[in-house]
């Protein structure tokens, strides 16, 4: 949802740092009560999420066949609602609440800081065109894939939503003003995905007695996206006031959605020289391993003495990981080498009893939805509606595009190789985002599960992925393979250079020549990988950041409980515990879980 506003951003500012820091208590409530308003009343505020979240009525409201109101009317309401909720939630002694109410608050407190940022500052409700198609996109597919109600139903919820398209995609193009160029062009291409998946997925899929409702629906739609289309291409660009618009924060406002988006207990110019001095560590790492493979696959070449420093370190590194490298998949079983390294992942799992792993028979692995591809170039992972968990989760594989050329094709699979598939696998499915979505989808009370599922913090579930990958290998996955260790590495230069993306772009002390040198150079990746997080960083502020503090943050919780418990410390225990809290920030769960602080 978004907001009208012309803040001046020093104010505007130190008004949404005073959300972390407390205000004066104008009231008395229930603090249950309240965080249960809040999170039936935030998600009353988007149909689409609520309905997403599996909040299929409320209030007397029915959200499956409706699409968000984005009018200026409504973003206002929304600023309304966020400003008195956070009046209404300073009037709770948060001294007195138990110590996992005081982390639903820090939640809330943190939630409506972000909500009123993105109103009144970063205003991406008027300068993020790919909002709105994802968002369509989103409202449109969901009901295809989540069998919350029979197939009939829920294509009459589609058909109700298409009938919708003409008035939402018109409400955007009143609010959007003063876009970035690549931000257009993304929206282009996945509106492009959108038009498909509504003239031939939904076409083809719906029940034969209401392909003439659908068609009759599916025409004004249409026109109504290939019209958006057309407004991004002619109109929106010239929507500038005579300055190309930046798709960076810049400092003073990247330091504020740090802040509330990360709720770490470092500064972004902290982790930055923290990711920087661990790249060079990490390098320095996976030379020691890379040797002597490098003896193994190239004895004619020595170990390359003649060169110094980084230069060698590049050299025989390099010649390492692309011979690993030629090991992968091809463009047509790409898909099914990513399946059957989940079921493997799964069987060690239980082998190893890493922890409580229940029935995984509700994870679907299905081709990333063609209207989110703009961001999630090689995978995701879609958790099961919080209200709704028994209806399964999604794990997405982005297919190769059959347009590509064989150079393109061959940069993207050497590398997600063999084991660097391996390893998004883990990541996003088992033991990562999967299984902690699946452990958190049984906490009570369901109010704090709710919220915790639906705003969690995004550290600690980027975290969870990035530590429990290390857990597996760790733990002798695939037989301690040297070059999968090598991959974690790499991976590990990933996330270093994710963080140091996002703060030297979003901060103007990067270029996109530099950027380009740090992912291909320096952490050696594809042309085709760098290209696409190159995008990814100008799409998106604080979000790259996420798997580095989450990571290092998820080691420091482990290590403070270790201190804690002594040799009471069980491993598989530690998993459970954490992974029921849900996603809290890291720094409350070492509070919940040891009682001390994280140091």
């Amino acid at each position: 949802m978004r907001f009208h506003t012309r803040a001046v951003l020093p104010a505007a500012a130190a008004a949404l740092l005073a959300i972390s820091c407390g205000g004066r208590r104008e009231e008395t409530v229930s603090f249950p009560k309240l965080t249960e308003e809040f999170v039936y009343s935030s998600l009353a505020l988007s149909p689409v999420s609520a309905s997403g979240q599996g909040l299929h009525t409320w209030n007397g409201k029915n959200f499956d066949g409706e699409l968000d109101d984005v009018s200026f009317a409504a973003t206002n309401r929304e600023r309304e609602f966020y400003t008195t909720f956070h009046k209404r939630l300073k009037g709770v002694d948060k001294a007195s609440l138990s110590p996992e109410d005081r982390a639903d608050y820090d939640i809330i407190d943190s939630q409506i800081g972000l909500a009123l940022f993105d109103l009144d500052i970063a205003q991406s409700w008027r300068h993020a065109p790919q909002g709105y198609v994802e968002e369509l996109g989103t409202a449109l597919f969901n009901p295809l894939v989540h069998e919350y109600a029979p197939k009939d139903k829920r294509f009459q919820d589609i058909i109700s939503r298409m009938r919708g398209v003409p008035t939402y995609l018109d409400q955007a193009r009143r609010v959007l003003f003063g876009a970035p160029p690549i931000w257009i062009q993304v929206a282009r291409e996945e509106n492009d995905g959108n038009i498909d998946m509504v003239d031939h997925t939904l076409r083809q899929a719906a029940p034969a007695e209401l392909k003439t409702d659908f068609d009759a629906a599916a025409s004004p739609a249409l026109d109504a996206l290939r019209g958006f289309n057309r407004f991004l291409e002619t109109e929106l660009p010239k929507r500038t006031r005579g300055q190309t618009p930046d798709w960076r924060l810049g400092a003073e406002r990247y330091g504020v959605k740090f802040k509330l988006a990360l709720a770490t207990d470092r500064t972004p110019d902290q982790v930055l020289a923290d990711a920087e001095t661990r790249l060079k560590l990490v390098r320095a790492r996976m030379l020691e391993l890379s040797l002597p493979l490098h003896a193994k696959w190239f004895a004619g070449h020595g170990e390359h003495r003649d060169l110094k420093g980084e230069d060698r370190e590049n050299k025989v590194i390099r010649e390492v990981l692309d011979h690993i490298a030629g090991s992968h998949s091809t463009r047509e079983s790409y898909f099914e080498d990513a399946k059957k390294d989940l079921a493997q992942a799964t069987d060690f799992v239980r082998a190893k009893n890493l922890l409580s792993l229940g029935n995984t028979n509700n994870l679907q692995v299905i081709p990333t939805p063609e209207f989110e591809r703009g961001i999630y170039g090689v995978g995701g992972f879609d958790p099961a509606p919080v209200l709704e968990p028994q209806l399964g989760a999604f794990f997405w594989i982005t297919p190769i595009p059959e347009d590509w050329p064989e150079q393109r094709v061959e940069s993207k699979l050497r590398e997600y190789n063999f084991f660097n598939l391996q390893l998004l696998v883990l990541h996003e499915a088992m033991p990562g985002h999967y299984v902690q979505f699946e452990i958190a989808s049984t906490m009570q009370p369901k109010t704090r599960r709710v919220l915790r599922g639906v705003f969690g913090n995004d550290p600690y579930i980027e975290g969870w992925a990035q530590y429990a990958t290390q857990v597996m290998l760790d733990a002798g996955y695939l037989n301690n393979s040297p070059e999968l260790r090598l991959q974690l590495l790499k991976q590990e230069l990933r996330v270093d250079a994710n963080a140091i993306l996002d703060v030297r772009l979003q901060t103007n002390r990067m270029t996109d020549e530099q950027a380009m040198q740090l992912m291909e150079r320096d952490t050696f990746q594809e042309h085709e990988e760098a290209t696409a997080k190159l995008q990814r960083a100008k799409l998106s502020s604080v979000q790259l950041p996420t798997y580095f503090v989450g990571w290092r943050d998820w080691l420091r919780v482990r290590d403070l409980a270790q201190k804690t418990q002594g040799t009471n410390f069980n491993l598989h225990d530690f998993h459970d515990r954490v992974l029921r809290e849900g996603a809290v920030p890291l720094p409350v769960l070492a509070r919940l879980v040891t009682g001390q602080e994280m140091r």
